[in-house]
């Protein structure tokens, strides 16, 4: 069942292809999960209880209240994978500064952080959602989450099939780790109410797209995993 929102405007003639395309069925979560906490940082969260103005204003690259909003069904997908004992990534960025550090970011940002201090000082994850002993945090420089990193070596000797994949943005390193994913091969499951986007109509837009080639989109209560 693909992404169905009440924001998106789709046209008569989107909803006949969407019928019509054979896209958006449900393929379901694989054997052997794990689950992927993507940027859930200080950097792209900012502090709660802003508005997503003054957030920005203060962390410029923050999604605000958006990604407060998301941090329950976060925590629920992972107390769910805690408790069965499925292995947890987290993905934060690269502390660098530089130009090339921020290799194209630097082209397409006029308010990328210029010093190396203040990168470490905001890619950290928060601490409502801190990683627990022997769960993997893996820096990247890029969208997503296999580009650069050992994530797929990680993923292989655990033998993992499919990924719940939660964070930040939807439009962004969400939306590249999952098509990464979907072209490696494994079944992918968002929760929507456990990602976020610092625009609502590139959230929506991207999960209804996601939902109709590449992933599964629940929410997290309706998530469940095989017993080890």
């Amino acid at each position: 069942m693909h992404y169905q929102s009440e924001k998106l405007p789709l046209t008569a003639a989107d909803r006949r292809v969407v019928q019509g395309s054979g896209f958006g069925m449900d393929q379901g979560l694989g054997a052997r999960p794990a689950l992927l906490v993507i940027d859930a940082t200080l950097k792209f969260m900012g502090t709660p209880g802003m508005t997503l103005d003054a957030s920005v204003a203060t962390w410029p690259l923050s999604c605000g209240p958006y990604a407060w909003a998301a941090v329950p069904g976060i925590a629920r997908c992972l107390d769910l994978f805690r408790l069965n004992g499925w292995p947890v990534f987290y993905t934060i960025g690269e502390d660098r500064a530089d130009a090339l550090g921020q290799g194209r970011w630097h082209g397409k940002n006029a308010r990328i952080l210029q010093t190396t201090e203040e990168e470490a000082s905001v890619n950290k994850v928060v601490s409502e959602l801190a990683p627990q002993a022997g769960e993997v945090v893996l820096r990247k420089i890029k969208p997503s989450a296999f580009f650069g990193t050992p994530l797929a070596s990680y993923l292989n000797e655990l033998k993992i099939d499919s990924l719940v994949v939660t964070g930040c943005t939807t439009s962004g390193c969400v939306r590249a780790t999952v098509v990464d994913a979907f072209s490696l091969n494994y079944r992918v499951i968002i929760p929507a109410d456990a990602v976020f986007d610092r625009f609502e109509l590139s959230h929506e837009v991207s999960l209804f797209d996601l939902s109709l080639k590449y992933a599964d989109v629940i929410t997290s209560d309706a998530l469940t995993l095989p017993s080890t």
